[in-house]
């Protein structure tokens, strides 16, 4: 898979990778992984809360029959 980057961003990411003596490559997988690891984390909270309302929802119904 190929991203592209703006040249200002290149440069950025060029600059943390020397500051962190680090290839620029890895900086980005981490990044990627980091997100992708919190937006699973970030859904699965979603749904347990989802899920906790119509719980909820479902009691409220059955007291007031």
């Amino acid at each position: 898979m190929e991203v592209s980057f703006s040249a200002e961003l290149e440069a950025k990411l060029a600059r943390l990778a020397a500051r962190w003596v680090r290839d620029s490559q890895a900086l980005v997988v981490e990044a990627v992984e980091r997100l992708v690891d919190y937006n699973e984390w970030f859904q699965a909270e979603v749904e347990k809360g989802e899920a906790a309302e119509e719980a909820q929802e479902i009691d409220r119904d059955r007291e007031n029959t």
